[in-house]
């Protein structure tokens, strides 16, 4: 293929997916951004609760994409699998809607559409997320697969540009506090609604263009059923089935249960927790157990696993965002923004802006880089995010280190983490999808999508947890001293609370101890925000020194 040929611009079939996968984030982040204060301020649960609740929420929405993978690469196409995802987190998206709906007169009811809801959302964010990405890549011929890390950053924009509009909207709509502060709980059912829409407005436009304009470098449609896959789409010599032995399968299935007791008893993980990090360890076993897989196809395929495990401690410190950020910017900021108050569910929008702004310079950047033969390889540029993530969290912890109980943390701090949260963001997740599309062998290509959005799952797990594990913030503190309690003295273990002040502060969601981590007391926001600080900060610098041994690894492709 000539060199002009090769710099042609991006298939239209790329637009199609990037304002397909613009609605569906609309719908996920939007939904994301009020979906723990629903929970709490609407079904009564503590903050501590729904920080696990949403960790564990987004770990699992990041784990079927391995059943979704492996549906699609087996069964029913990814295209198939798409309609169907988008179909299913609509009407997810729409049971919040009624939970919201009916939490006043009837609260149980509304706890069983919210836990029903939730799990029709993960399994259809299973169905629809391995599978748009893996088509980004089918796009390309394979002369131009160095355009795929431009590609998938113009891709992330998409997301982003949905995840704006989403963080914008449903906290406008759904988010709503009077002129004396004081939240209308009935109103989140709207913020929900508009989730429901975007996602069937994304699934319209990828049912109605998907056949003229999915399709390979050749004209045929990309993503339908297995069993039409046509034998001129995989490299030469390369294997177009999966082989796994029924001796590995067996394997597979004993090393989950083995792994499930260890990660549930040893570890004292919950159930969910120990389904995610179980799953993923099993999966990546038995995906290099496949005897068709070269060598090459092997060490290429390991690459993925180890970054895979650094972007872990990412999206850990990242995903604060929905949990422990956004009570600090409800409890503890000063949302004051050019004279108006900022709903606290909407200060993470900064992030979707921030990606919309600066996705395309980033992607000139690569490609001015490359056209210099300077660009880092993909392994480089993801440390470098992690290493962005540690020092945002260190500017934020130095910020609430004199705070006190009552201090309120400017806002343009929040706004500062978030900005540089987003180039880190930028150096490393569309980086990811780019490297998984670019040394998967073709046969496993949405199933090792979905052995990458492990890596999200148990991020987003551990960043439950994680969250799970913030102090008290002012207002808890104001809530017990008109109670008439010296929360500070409870927590410094200075004062015994009697029976009748635990009642009172546990009605009112307050703890009464500090959180503890890795056998660490959590006395105040500086030290845990230093948690972050230090696993980002360690995980960038191993994967920088693991870089010359993962370029070797990767035999050519960078």
């Amino acid at each position: 293929m000539s060199e002009a040929a090769v710099k042609t611009a991006h298939p239209k079939g790329l637009w199609v997916l990037f304002g397909t996968e613009m609605w569906e984030r609309f719908n996920f982040y939007g939904m994301r951004a009020i979906l723990t204060l629903f929970l709490v301020n609407s079904l009564m649960m503590k903050e501590e609760d729904a920080s696990l609740i949403y960790g564990g929420f987004l770990g699992l929405c990041y784990l079927t994409p391995m059943l979704g993978g492996f549906i699609a690469d087996r069964f029913f196409g990814n295209r198939n699998c798409i309609l169907l995802g988008g179909l299913m987190m609509a009407i997810g998206q729409f049971l919040l809607f009624t939970s919201a709906s009916v939490f006043g007169t009837n609260l149980s009811l509304a706890n069983a559409l919210m836990w029903s809801a939730l799990g029709i959302i993960i399994f259809g964010n299973g169905f629809f997320k391995p599978n748009i990405s893996s088509m980004v890549g089918s796009l390309y011929p394979k002369q131009e697969k160095s355009k795929l890390d431009t590609a998938f950053t113009i891709f992330y924009m998409g997301i982003n540009l949905g995840a704006f509009l989403g963080q914008l909207i449903c906290p406008i709509v759904g988010d709503v506090k009077d002129a004396e502060g004081i939240r209308d709980i009935h109103a989140f059912k709207w913020g929900f609604l508009a989730a429901s829409v975007a996602m069937l407005i994304g699934t319209a436009i990828f049912y109605v263009l998907k056949n003229k304009y999915v399709v390979t470098p050749e004209g045929r449609p990309l993503g339908g059923l297995p069993s039409k896959n046509d034998s001129s789409d995989f490299e030469e010599g390369e294997s177009q089935k999966a082989v796994f032995s029924q001796k590995a399968l067996i394997i597979a299935g004993i090393m989950f249960l083995v792994l499930g007791a260890i990660i549930h008893f040893v570890f004292d993980q919950n159930l969910i927790y120990t389904l995610i990090y179980s799953s993923g360890l099993t999966l990546a076993g038995l995906i290099v157990s496949d005897s068709s897989l070269t060598k090459i196809e092997r060490d290429r395929i390991f690459v993925i696993y180890i970054v895979a495990f650094f972007i872990i401690f990412f999206w850990a410190a990242f995903e604060q965002a929905g949990s422990s950020l956004t009570f600090i910017a409800d409890n503890q900021t000063d949302r004051n923004f050019f004279g108006w108050n900022m709903p606290p569910s909407m200060v993470q929008i900064f992030n979707g802006l921030f990606v919309v702004a600066f996705a395309i310079p980033f992607s000139m950047l690569w490609d001015y880089l490359r056209s210099k033969d300077s660009e880092p390889i993909s392994p480089m540029k993801q440390a470098f995010g992690l290493a962005l993530i540690a020092l945002s969290y260190f500017i934020i912890a130095h910020n609430v280190k004199d705070l006190g109980n009552s201090g309120l943390l400017a806002i343009k701090w929040l706004i500062l983490l978030y900005l540089i949260q987003t180039c880190a963001e930028l150096c490393l997740s569309p980086i990811g999808l780019s490297l998984v599309g670019k040394l998967s062998p073709k046969r496993f290509s949405s199933l090792l999508y979905g052995v990458f959005f492990l890596s999200n799952a148990s991020g987003y797990a551990l960043a439950g947890t994680l969250g799970s594990i913030m102090p008290a913030t002012g207002d808890k503190f104001v809530k017990a001293k008109e109670l008439g309690i010296d929360l500070q003295g409870v927590l410094d273990k200075t004062i015994t609370p009697t029976a009748e002040q635990l009642k009172l502060l546990a009605a009112n969601q307050i703890s009464d101890h500090n959180p503890i981590f890795a056998g660490f007391e959590i006395h105040n926001l500086f030290e845990f925000f230093m948690v972050f600080v230090v696993l980002t900060g360690i995980a960038s610098i191993i994967l920088f020194a693991l870089t010359p041994f993962l370029k070797k690894m990767m035999h050519g492709i960078r």
